[in-house]
């Protein structure tokens, strides 16, 4: 069964062909990094624009990757929640009718539970060279799940059968690498930004709080994130009313390299200890990392060191935003769920996995 999957649920514009849920027949993406860059973040217009520009050439060359025709095609998958609506639109638009056009069963798919998915593709066609699992993992399983929008820890049953057991109270903690990234002078995004300028510098030279929740497996970033700008401020010989967005220019190399390995090494332990307690109390076969954070080399050290079970982790590109881990999603969903209505299907930009579970 040949998946095609689309994504647009932010600021990629992504299509790629799964067939039976794990062997990668083609994986496309059209990244808008460089475009919003400049802004210090996505752009939500711009990000439909620019959607709308390349979201019919970015599924063609799918196809064509993969050597496909529409008569190969069994069904597609499509992000339509959680995010930015207008990039959702797009993708939901084209997936609608292409599925009208060409007489395929449609799948809505949710944006944060296809992440989990990305770590089932394990085989890829000749034409692809991606470092990817051996195996697939086993029920149950546990899936951290970390981005610019999500941080949670998911306990998986079964396909389709999850409940939510942690999540972060406040920031995400992909939002705090941002954040971060800002007030001591690094680029965007500053998840990659801050892991690169960590290897320049001490982890141990600040020691930032780790916050204690009453959830047992929540966590929060706002008083991590509040705790660097406050020592940032300090560091600098400033007091706490001093503008933030004026510090990058008063931050030293070293001060900046010490507070982005400090920083990293925190919000991971804060990831890594939650993980490795819903562990010992859910005893689940398999763990998996999810989301753009989850490509984070640091953050697979502490975890592999913190958990005395073997890890394998999807590779780098199908831990950000893509259509592979949508398509994936897709051929289990299409065993479980009635395809959607494309004449009807509807976009919903703030569904968490609880409620579409």
């Amino acid at each position: 069964m040949r998946i095609l999957g689309i994504e647009s649920s932010c600021d990629e514009t992504a299509a790629a062909v799964i067939e039976d849920g794990h062997m990668l027949l083609s994986n496309v993406v059209n990244s808008q990094i460089d475009i919003h860059a400049a802004y210090g973040g996505v752009v939500p217009e711009v990000a439909a624009r620019s959607h709308l520009e390349v979201i019919s050439p970015v599924i063609n060359k799918a196809l064509s990757d993969a050597d496909c025709t529409w008569d190969d095609i069994d069904a597609i998958a499509v992000t339509y929640a959680p995010g930015l609506i207008g990039s959702l639109l797009i993708g939901t638009l084209a997936a609608r009718t292409l599925a009208i056009i060409h007489h395929k069963p449609l799948y809505k798919i949710h944006h944060v539970e296809a992440h989990v998915y990305a770590n089932f593709i394990n085989q890829q066609s000749d034409t692809l060279s991606l470092t990817l699992p051996k195996n697939q993992p086993v029920f149950p399983l546990l899936a951290l799940i970390v981005s610019g929008g999500h941080s949670q820890l998911v306990l998986f049953q079964n396909h389709g059968d999850y409940q939510l057991i942690g999540q972060t109270q406040d920031d995400a903690v992909g939002e705090a690498f941002d954040k971060v990234a800002k007030i001591i002078g690094l680029p965007y995004p500053g998840g990659p930004a801050i892991a690169k300028a960590a290897e320049l510098g001490d982890s141990q030279t600040f020691h930032l709080p780790i916050a204690k929740l009453a959830g047992e497996y929540d966590f929060s970033f706002s008083g991590l994130k509040t705790a660097v700008l406050r020592t940032v401020q300090r560091e600098v010989g400033k007091d706490f009313t001093f503008p933030s967005h004026e510090l990058p220019a008063l931050v030293t190399d070293e001060l900046q390299h010490n507070m982005a390995a400090s920083f990293q090494y925190t919000a991971i332990k804060t990831l890594v200890d939650k993980t490795k307690k819903a562990y010992d109390n859910f005893q689940p076969a398999s763990v998996v990392i999810a989301g753009g954070v989850a490509a984070n080399q640091e953050l697979r050290r502490q975890l592999s060191l913190a958990l005395p079970i073997d890890i394998e982790y999807a590779p780098i590109q199908l831990c950000t935003d893509n259509a592979a881990m949508i398509a994936a999603l897709g051929y289990f969903r299409a065993h479980i769920d009635q395809p959607t209505d494309p004449y009807n299907m509807e976009v919903q930009p703030s569904l968490s996995m609880l409620d579409a579970a």
